[in-house]
């Protein structure tokens, strides 16, 4: 069962192409910005470059706020420089492009799995300070802390239950 998101933004993802020296790869890919109320782009859209890079406004995507995620995003806003976190894919093999950004999040948790998978690229980028602002005030509405718990162990065999 699919939640819906309480809040959906739309983010462009800006991605730098850079030049590298390695047998098996002409290039590395990797994001490096957000673009708050980017609008949609046809196609790659090159914004700056240099010798041996360049910078494309590669998609726009949306940026959904859940409920259920506000103590991630807690954990997010509290570090030196919160992020919005950009999963890249492998994109096409006769594509001009080598990578495909697929899903933008807040949440440090949901990003770790990503990374956790090895198939994907994951870069934080930091958080533009509109949505640091909207960030903080959606956690602020609705996060509900929730008091540890902790769980006995329980043995496989304990003769006092008659197991």
């Amino acid at each position: 069962m699919k939640v819906a998101a309480e809040i959906l933004l739309r983010l462009g993802v800006v991605v730098e192409r850079r030049e590298i020296v390695n047998r098996w790869q002409d290039y590395s890919w990797r994001a490096i910005a957000v673009i708050p109320n980017a609008p949609e782009t046809e196609g790659w859209k090159p914004l700056h470059s240099g010798e041996n890079w360049v910078q494309y406004h590669a998609r726009t995507l949306n940026l959904e706020l859940f409920k259920r995620e506000t103590q991630g995003y807690k954990v997010n806003l509290s570090m030196p420089t919160p992020s919005v976190f950009v999963v890249l894919r492998p994109g096409e093999e006769n594509g001009e492009e080598e990578v495909e950004p697929c899903l933008l999040t807040v949440c440090p948790y949901e990003a770790e799995s990503y990374v956790e998978s090895g198939d994907e690229i994951v870069d934080g980028v930091p958080m533009p300070p509109e949505l640091m602002a909207l960030l903080h005030d959606f956690v602020e509405t609705h996060h509900i802390e929730q008091p540890f718990k902790k769980r006995k162990n329980k043995k496989a065999y304990d003769p006092s239950r008659g197991d």
